[in-house]
């Protein structure tokens, strides 16, 4: 899969943490229902392996990743899971190179210019922008990213993203997508709140196609 080009159609990403697989094709199918077709389940729990299995298999519509990837062997066990793409907080050298070598579309987590250029170094070029807000927002991707922007690198922030703030980055043609939790939060997903989380992605969705 071409990530980038998928998260350059669609705009949003829900990010996902899921303490019980028995929850995560539930949670997929309400997020298909509100029109949000790409996930990211963060490796930050022991049931995130197998509900990326489990959507991978019985929700096929949605475009499943892995979040939080931080060594090898999580990359390899994403990708046997079944996840489409992968995503990391920072920027390291040797799962860029190890990603690349397994065929797992990789998005590395960039603050600085040196963040982006060792990304580009390793071809790689959709850059997860994290933390988004908390790091200076739009006015320091800009900053950021002006001498790169030739280069067609394009950057999914996260950190801070809500629906009240989706339209402006959103309306950046530095970004290629958003991602954020605000769409299905731990508190809406552990009361099985379904109707909330499509009402949530529906409204996130009309923001995109406005």
């Amino acid at each position: 899969m071409d990530i980038q080009t998928h998260l350059a159609e669609h705009r949003l990403l829900a990010v996902v943490t899921l303490e019980s697989a028995d929850l995560a094709v539930p949670l997929a199918q309400a997020l298909l229902a509100g029109g949000v077709n790409t996930m990211e389940l963060t490796l930050r729990t022991p049931a995130a392996l197998d509900s990326i299995r489990r959507i991978s298999a019985e929700a096929p519509d949605m475009t499943v990743g892995a979040g939080t990837v931080l060594t090898r062997d999580q990359a390899d066990a994403a990708l046997a899971a079944g996840a489409s793409f992968a995503v990391s907080p920072s920027v390291n050298r040797d799962i860029l190179r190890h990603t690349r070598e397994i065929g797992l579309p990789f998005s590395p987590g960039v603050m600085t210019p040196t963040d982006i250029d060792i990304a580009l170094q390793e071809d790689c070029h959709l850059l997860k922008f994290f933390p988004a807000t908390s790091s200076g927002g739009l006015k320091h991707l800009r900053n950021i990213a002006t001498p790169y922007r030739h280069l067609g690198v394009g950057f999914v922030p996260l950190g801070g993203i809500n629906q009240g703030n989706l339209a402006t980055w959103l309306e950046e043609p530095l970004v290629t997508a958003v991602g954020g939790s605000w769409l299905a939060p731990s508190q809406l997903i552990d009361s099985q709140d379904w109707p909330e989380i499509k009402n949530r992605a529906r409204t996130a969705i009309s923001t995109v196609k406005s």
